[in-house]
């Protein structure tokens, strides 16, 4: 379909599409302590990743943000679901959230944290992002032959993250 029959006003929600990766290893998960200066999730945990830029695919920008806030690689990052965040305005975010296995190497600071292999039993000592606790436990059960899940977040009307799996 051409570009210019795709319906794309303004007036349609739209999504800022984003990658969020999760690595294992024996037991450990990769993930990254916000740096202290960060807007956003100082100093508390959250899997790795960032924006989707043009040209790129999902796997093309995971394993580019994998490389660039670890300077690690992941032969098999794979899909492992979405979740769509309705910030409450246009645009909204679309997280594939994407997971894979990494056997070997430390990982490098970066300007947006210091990653860490943590001991998955050792998750709820930490202080994780507010979404964490729901969405690991889904990530970590995943099997590559399963299908990719679904979810929703939203926010309510105290502002408090709201959390809906698909069935």
């Amino acid at each position: 379909m051409p570009v210019n029959e795709q319906g794309i006003t303004l007036t349609r929600y739209m999504v800022i599409p984003r990658t969020l990766i999760f690595l294992t290893r024996a037991g450990d998960i990769l993930l990254i302590k916000g740096a202290p200066h960060k807007r956003l999730w100082a100093n508390r945990y959250n899997g790795l990743g960032g924006h989707i830029e043009p040209g790129e695919d999902v796997l093309a920008a995971a394993h580019r943000e994998l490389a660039e806030e670890t300077g690690l690689t992941s032969p098999d990052l794979r899909l492992c679901g979405t979740v769509m965040i309705d910030t409450g305005q246009n645009p909204g975010i679309l997280l594939f959230v994407v997971t894979g296995s990494s056997l070997e190497g430390a990982p490098c600071p970066s300007a947006e944290g210091a990653p860490a292999w943590v001991a998955v039993a050792d998750l709820p000592k930490l202080p994780l992002v507010e979404d964490l606790p729901t969405l690991l436990p889904r990530v970590l059960a995943h099997r590559p032959t399963d299908p990719p899940f679904a979810a929703r977040y939203w926010y309510d009307e105290e502002g408090k993250m709201q959390i809906a799996f698909a069935n």
